[in-house]
């Protein structure tokens, strides 16, 4: 929880008080490169249900949180589990797909919107699922300069006046 809390805290105090950005644009340039090629692995890392994978992508520690519609996972172990339970273990074909990034960067802190793309076949009835929806991560910088995932809040897409029949 500290790990969140304080990459929460450093991006409330950056907006507001005017902390800068990375000193360069090549330096946030790089950033936002790095965290969009972690975001690439997070989604290769659901097609597999590959926790080893997403590992390499996420904290490791019980400081992580995960917002999905299933529910609220708390700590590295638990989102080891969405990997297993709610990713692989009802499908036996998975392919997400991003789409338009943005990346914001603050110092050590950052996060990163999009937009995705899911198809997955049933195992129980080989029935294909789709669903799409919208994103936002939290990364922060660790050693050596190396972002790790903090936080995910994914939901289905917005239902608008004209989907809702008004």
């Amino acid at each position: 929880m500290k790990a969140l809390l304080l990459a929460l805290a450093s991006l409330a105090f950056a907006i507001p008080c005017g902390a800068q950005p990375p000193k360069t644009a090549a330096d946030t340039d790089q950033a936002s490169d790095r965290i969009k090629q972690l975001i690439a692995k997070y989604a290769a890392a659901a097609d597999g249900a590959d926790v080893d994978l997403a590992s390499q992508v996420w904290d490791n520690s019980p400081d992580v949180s995960f917002i999905h519609p299933l529910g609220h996972e708390h700590g590295w172990e638990e989102v080891k589990n969405f990997y297993r339970n709610i990713m692989g273990a009802p499908f036996s074909e998975r392919k997400l797909t991003v789409r338009d990034v943005t990346v914001h960067v603050y110092g050590n802190s950052a996060w990163a919107e999009f937009y995705w793309h899911f198809e997955a076949k049933s195992r129980s009835n080989g029935s294909t699922v789709v669903t799409n929806g919208r994103e936002t991560q939290i990364y922060r910088k660790v050693e050596a300069g190396r972002w790790v995932l903090v936080h995910v809040h994914y939901s289905g897409m917005p239902v608008t006046a004209a989907r809702r029949g008004l």
